[in-house]
């Protein structure tokens, strides 16, 4: 099994956590309350098990993004959404 590690910083005084760029394209492209499914389809990916350890374990350990339904982790009606620190995040320019 794979983990996916985010590495600190400390800015300020404050420990905050470096956003991957895989992470960043997530926060880019999260609308409102999606499922796990719509993530995948607006970012062009298939891979579940990928998309699950490269962007959305990553984004939820950093807090950019919540589960709407915390305590069922794995309900069918599970969705996410950007936290405000995840609104707060600095966009990348998506040039060419």
């Amino acid at each position: 099994m794979f983990t996916t590690i985010v590495p600190l910083s400390r800015v300020a005084g404050e420990v905050t956590p470096q956003v991957t760029p895989q992470v960043n394209k997530l926060i880019e492209h999260m609308a409102g309350e999606m499922t796990r499914s719509e993530m995948m389809k607006a970012l062009g990916l298939r891979d579940r098990m990928h998309f699950t350890h490269e962007y959305l374990r990553p984004a939820l350990a950093a807090g950019l993004i919540e589960m709407t339904i915390p305590d069922k982790p794995k309900s069918r009606l599970q969705k996410y959404r950007l936290t405000a620190a995840g609104a707060k995040a600095p966009k990348t320019d998506r040039k060419g």
